[in-house]
């Protein structure tokens, strides 16, 4: 059986800091001696969507190399990066991929250091795909569902009250991605332990 190994891919102005979800995921599966590539992305306070598309195709193929199928795990501004400029290798390598909190183009168009990302062209990839989204985000008003969901065709986790899904929402050690990470069909949960 082939292993499997794990790419996260952090949001605008994220620095991997400990106490985000990504980080503690990245801790919490290495720790049980899994493969996880966690690069930080360049100029992540003001990013670039060539750069930043270029350190994607670099990462998925390290991660993807010697035949190991990728479990993708992306937060916020990193959803858009993947559904508007993934390399086209990615349905090959990718096993499934978990969007949390992808903003919507129309919030990301009126921030001048991301706003490039908001013409990027965004289709679902062919590996399974599932987003995971608050009902109260304020980067994606009109809700996950609305914004990519019913247009992409991705199914929406909706987690109640969770803000961005982030450090400050109360989304450090987040168990229930955890498990969706090791097993597919875990269920992904609001976190109750924040």
């Amino acid at each position: 059986m082939t292993e499997t190994a794990f790419l996260i891919l952090h949001g605008w102005d994220n620095f991997r800091p400990a106490g985000h979800w990504q980080h503690e995921l990245a801790v919490a599966l290495r720790g049980r001696g899994r493969r996880v590539d966690y690069p930080q992305l360049p100029d992540a306070a003001q990013p670039s969507v060539e750069a930043w598309r270029d350190a994607l195709a670099q990462a998925l193929e390290a991660a993807a190399a010697d035949g190991r199928r990728v479990v993708v795990l992306a937060h916020s501004l990193a959803c858009l990066l993947w559904l508007g400029a993934r390399p086209r290798t990615a349905d090959e390598a990718v096993e499934r991929v978990l969007l949390v909190a992808p903003p919507a183009p129309a919030v990301v168009a009126g921030i001048p250091e991301i706003a490039a990302f908001a013409a990027l062209e965004l289709s679902a990839s062919g590996a399974p795909t599932t987003i995971a989204a608050s009902d109260d985000d304020p980067y994606c008003p009109e809700g996950a569902a609305t914004a990519f969901g019913e247009p992409l065709g991705i199914p929406v986790t909706v987690i109640a009250g969770g803000g961005h899904l982030e450090r400050t929402a109360g989304y450090g050690e987040w168990p229930s991605v955890l498990a969706w990470s090791l097993d597919a069909a875990a269920p992904l949960l609001p976190n109750t332990a924040r």
